[in-house]
């Protein structure tokens, strides 16, 4: 029947941005956090982030404390050296990761620290959770670089009208 919602999805993702924000502002909450659990999981039913990785390739999470003390403890490192190595504190005031990609991104996209990952990773791309709506410009940029994040922003715009 119709083309497939995620072809060219990143073109698309950029034209419907205006979209996106008008959606976001006057979204109707309850209604949204109902759906998003079903949308999240239909997303990832038919993304597999192992193909995509641009979040490890192009952004760095929030690296907060807990993440550097049980990061470290994985990679048996000092704290110190871990931050030494691999962060810095962003305008922000958050540990960032210095370099892009991410040094625990693999050449086969798996992460060499996956069971240990910074809670943002854990978490990523909120789209079963109330950050969607309330950090609405880290939505739209994710749905700028995050195929889940455009599937679900695109399903929810469809099914509100």
């Amino acid at each position: 029947m119709g083309e497939d919602i995620l072809h060219n999805w990143q073109k698309k993702s950029e034209e419907h941005q205006k979209s996106y924000k008008q959606f976001l502002h006057r979204a109707d909450k309850n209604k949204v956090l109902k759906a998003l659990p079903e949308l999240h999981d239909e997303a990832f039913s038919r993304i597999d982030c192992l193909q995509c990785a641009n979040c490890c390739r192009n952004y760095s999470p929030r690296f907060k404390t807990p993440d550097i003390k049980r990061i470290a403890k994985f990679l048996k490192m000092k704290e110190g050296e871990f931050i030494h190595r691999y962060l810095y504190i962003d305008p922000e005031g958050d540990y960032v990761l210095k370099s892009k990609p991410c040094p625990f991104l693999g050449s086969d996209n798996y992460c060499s620290i996956y069971e240990a990952r910074p809670s943002d990773c854990q978490r990523f791309p909120y789209t079963d959770e109330d950050v969607i709506l309330k950090r609405q410009n880290l939505t739209l940029k994710n749905s700028s670089f995050c195929p889940a994040v455009y599937f679900v922003l695109e399903k929810l715009i469809a099914t509100s009208k």
